[in-house]
């Protein structure tokens, strides 16, 4: 059940702190095997930043107004839990419009790719190589991915058993070399190397040189979810999910309590005797509830501080991107004459040639929002148009910006807070205006007090919204989907990779390792860890 109020009892044999999607796949499994659930959300609703809402006064359209797509999400997880939600593919996996000696023109990839995407390539790089160097690299990353996408529900496989099922080459440019080493050897033309380096830098502030290989694992994450990589749009909005993650749990009998802020967990005992008591706040009193087991739906740093650690501005994740709404009364034409019904199906990229890439990564790192602002767009409603409500069938259409190398600290002073951000928004919509034959403005609805309808997030407003630190939507820096060499795998959380420095305490979330985008893998993977320990 849903409520906002008190519990009904003092102790759970699991209590989940935070009702995103990972909590809710962890009550889901965890109810349906017979145990006592509570699930504890400070919003007044569940499903975290995978919800729908609408945006703009005076229109009922139900934009996702955070998190818009899904790979991950394995297809057996969604078995399991019977969720109802139909995933639709994109007619149009991405384009990208170009200016190149004064003529517009772009690169188009078809899904399935066919002799439009041939000839798109051949037309963009004036031959066949670069098509071929495409489908080769893509053809060695879906190798990767089917050896990857298997053991995401399966307890942590060790990395050299990985290693060993893939071509030693791929493993070498995905995994132990940073990633701009095999973009630039494999590929020659600059605005393809773009649309390849692009997957590696969503919420990931980074060059494609760091030697961190951070970007390498954001890069994997978005090109392995069941073994495709294929980002879906869920029909209905992100709320579809959740709403249907939610009843999912409320099915099995475990217990949904929102408007519940939780302000400390304590773990008591040891070893099977472990448990925790939280803390949480609703209903106008305190509350605090036992549990053999807490999960925990939010990100590490903030679990440090519920477990009575101090806030560490020096380990804080910081997110790095720019989310922008918008809701059109038309869908503007691009100089490139393509029709705009298949260039915004799909991933539209913008300044995301690879030198526009690196130049903006420079730009943020010295301070400056970047002048050519790398972002991509795509509008829901031409995949699907139900989200439109009493809109449909009228030309109106929602559309997505996703900004990168939009890092925190370029709006971390308050007092420029507001025109930093305004800047941001601004070069955002100037990098699509460039390829417009009218600009932008020009196709934006009104809302009911005759304001443009433009929603913009930075990362602040992430945090502030979701209390994910820093605004950073991966929890923090993604991991490596397997187990490092040498890793103790003692526990089933450490099996599982859900392990806190607290026996009873396990991560649910996207700090998880194999946690990140909506996928549900974390909340799976930490309920297994439960069941295994029982």
């Amino acid at each position: 059940m849903s409520s906002s109020g008190a519990p009904t009892r003092s102790s759970y044999d699991v209590v989940v702190v935070g009702g995103g999607h990972n909590g809710l796949v962890s009550a889901a499994y965890l109810a349906r095997a017979g145990l006592s659930v509570l699930v504890l959300e400070r919003l007044d609703h569940t499903g975290g930043a995978a919800v729908s809402a609408p945006a703009f006064r005076g229109h009922d359209v139900r934009l996702s107004r955070y998190s818009y797509l899904v790979s991950l999400m394995p297809e057996a997880l969604m078995r399991d839990l019977d969720l109802q939600v139909r995933l639709e593919s994109r007619t149009t996996a991405s384009y990208t419009p170009t200016s190149r000696d004064g003529k517009a023109g772009g690169l188009l990839v078809e899904r399935p790719e066919g002799p439009a995407t041939a000839r798109s390539f051949a037309d963009l790089t004036g031959g066949e190589e670069e098509y071929a160097a495409w489908r080769e690299f893509y053809a060695d990353v879906a190798d990767l991915a089917h050896a990857v996408a298997p053991t995401l529900l399966e307890p942590l496989p060790g990395e050299r058993a990985l290693r060993d099922r893939v071509d030693p080459d791929i493993w070498r440019d995905l995994v132990e070399r940073p990633l701009g080493e095999a973009v630039e050897r494999r590929f020659r033309d600059d605005t393809v190397r773009g649309v390849v380096a692009t997957d590696a830098l969503i919420g990931t502030f980074a060059s494609l040189h760091d030697p961190s290989r951070v970007q390498n694992r954001c890069f994997l994450y978005h090109l392995i979810g069941n073994g495709t990589g294929e980002w879906r749009v869920p029909v209905g909005g992100m709320g579809a999910m959740t709403d249907a993650l939610a009843a999912a749990a409320g099915r099995a009998g475990a217990e949904l309590l929102t408007g519940a802020g939780v302000s400390a967990i304590r773990p008591t005992g040891k070893g099977a005797d472990s448990g925790a008591e939280v803390t949480f706040h609703a209903g106008g009193r305190d509350h605090v509830v036992s549990g053999r087991h807490v999960l925990a739906n939010v990100a590490p740093w903030v679990l440090e501080i519920l477990l009575g650690g101090a806030e560490d501005a020096a380990t804080k994740p910081e997110g790095s991107q720019l989310k922008i709404n918008l809701l059109l009364d038309r869908l503007p034409a691009l100089r490139s004459g393509v029709d705009p019904a298949v260039a915004f199906a799909g991933t539209l990229h913008l300044a995301e040639d690879y030198t526009q890439l690196e130049r903006a990564y420079a730009d943020a790192a010295g301070g400056s929002v970047p002048t050519a602002l790398p972002g991509e767009v795509y509008c829901h409603t031409l995949t699907d148009p139900s989200i439109l409500e009493s809109a449909a069938g009228s030309g109106t259409h929602t559309m997505t910006y996703f900004g990168l190398h939009t890092p925190a600290s370029l709006f971390a002073d308050p007092a420029r807070r507001e025109a930093a951000k305004a800047e941001a928004v601004a070069r955002a919509i100037a990098s699509l205006d460039e390829h417009l034959v009218e600009p932008l403005a020009s196709c934006v609805a009104r809302d009911a007090d005759g304001q443009p309808c433009i929603e913009a997030k930075i990362p602040q407003d992430v945090e502030a919204d979701l209390a994910m630190p820093g605004g950073h939507i991966f929890h923090g820096d993604l991991e490596w989907p397997w187990a490092p060499a040498r890793a103790r795998l003692d526990t089933p959380a450490q099996q599982w990779g859900v392990q806190t420095a607290h026996d009873a305490v396990l991560l649910c979330g996207s700090g998880a390792r194999r946690g990140g985008a909506v996928s549900g893998i974390a909340g799976h993977n930490a309920a297994q860890a439960v069941l295994a320990s029982r």
